[in-house]
């Protein structure tokens, strides 16, 4: 499985994007061949290779004339450009999935429709290659999945057509709903409209680069050189696992040495019954030499506050380790087989569509050694040697 995954440490602009793709493996020639399907003229791409902060990376910019670009283009007429071209139907499909997205922000901001969100034409121009490139370079790198880390915006004023704004500009802001992003203290318009406007359209959110076998890598150059930090857009494209087999989780755990250990079995049943993915005990020994429990949960990261909120309040703590974690899984798949015991259910547990492990159900096998009065074991051994004769 193919993954392309935007490592977004200093922010994300389209020619960034463009600037990375370029860097790792997509051929400057073909992205100018495809991009001549759009009849749009006045402008040409500069490519140069750049160093910020030691680091080597490629520049993209859309050097536009300013002369054949005046006036304004509403989005219904990049909308058009787009249909009209001689792009691929996907191709097209990305890049108006992505403008509408922009021209939706754009439209809430300034309270008007969609149709009448306008661009500055040099700026339009910029956008329009901008986009329509970044969604070629996806398509001829063809992942399976594409990921992305959360968006560093920076922060401060930036100078627009609307005079000064805040960092994030607010149609930035407002396609940044849902996904993770955070400020750091560069004083600079780190994530533009169009680099957001990308990223939130074609990638699920990372907090962790995934777990996979790297075959490229490129850095996307900024404008502006940071005297502190490289300013790169890194781009990493590899094998990884299917989203089934891996996705990301938080754990969260506290040392307890001062609680009735009969209150645990009430505890673990309200933790599960609020959406824990597991919870477990284990003993330790801490400062003094100390017994304790350690009692550790897991869970969807989108679940934490809750989880934590139980713990405090059901136990003695006074505070809690949370952190992300990756989790790699069996695809897993629950088959009810015919035995000469009876009907029973197992676990089949799969990577890469080979079947890798068969674990009998225990309640199934309990169930069946109460009926017939044998040994469990003997049960478990049967059914899992059915299951496998079957598979």
């Amino acid at each position: 499985m193919k993954i392309l995954y935007f490592d977004c440490f200093s922010g994300v602009s389209g020619n960034m994007i463009l600037g990375a793709m370029v860097d790792a493996e997509i051929d400057i020639k073909v992205l100018r061949k495809e991009l001549k399907k759009l009849d749009l003229h006045g402008y040409s791409l500069k490519v140069s290779k750049v160093k910020r902060k030691g680091i080597k990376g490629t520049k993209v910019d859309v050097i536009v004339d300013k002369k054949k670009h005046l006036h304004h283009t509403l989005y219904k007429d990049i909308k058009r450009l787009i249909e009209r071209s001689k792009l691929s139907k996907k191709i097209k499909e990305d890049s108006l999935a992505i403008f509408k997205d922009i021209a939706e922000a754009e439209a809430k901001i300034h309270r008007t429709s969609v149709d009448n969100v306008h661009f500055h034409e040099v700026g339009a121009v910029d956008s329009i290659v901008d986009v329509v490139g970044a969604s070629i370079c996806i398509n001829l790198l063809n992942p399976d999945i594409i990921l992305s880390s959360p968006i560093n915006t920076g922060k401060g004023m930036v100078k627009t057509e609307h005079g000064l704004l805040p960092v994030p500009a607010p149609a930035t802001t407002e396609m940044l709903k849902g996904f993770p992003s955070y400020s750091s203290d560069i004083e600079f318009e780190l994530a533009t409209p169009t680099g957001v406007g990308i990223i939130t359209a074609v990638a699920k959110a990372s907090n962790t680069i995934p777990v996979m076998k790297t075959d490229a890598i490129g850095y996307g150059a900024g404008s502006k050189d940071f005297s502190d930090s490289p300013n790169l857009l890194r781009i990493m494209i590899g094998e990884g696992y299917s989203p089934s087999e891996q996705d990301s989780i938080t754990v969260i755990e506290s040392n307890i040495d001062d609680m009735n250990p009969q209150f645990y079995d009430h505890i673990m049943n309200r933790i599960f019954d609020a959406g824990a993915l597991d919870v477990f005990l284990t003993p330790v020994i801490m400062k003094k030499n100390r017994p304790a429990v350690k009692i550790t949960l897991l869970s969807d990261n989108d679940n934490v506050n809750k989880l934590a909120d139980i713990l405090l309040k059901e136990t003695t703590s006074f505070g809690l380790r949370i952190y992300k974690t990756e989790r790699v899984k069996l695809d897993k798949e629950i088959k009810a087989i015919k035995t000469e015991y009876g009907n029973a259910r197992v676990k089949i547990g799969k990577r890469n569509g080979k079947i890798i492990n068969i674990a009998p159900e225990y309640e199934d096998c309990k169930r069946i050694a109460k009926e017939k009065g044998i040994p469990i074991r003997e049960v478990y051994e049967k059914v899992k040697f059915t299951a496998k004769t079957k598979k």
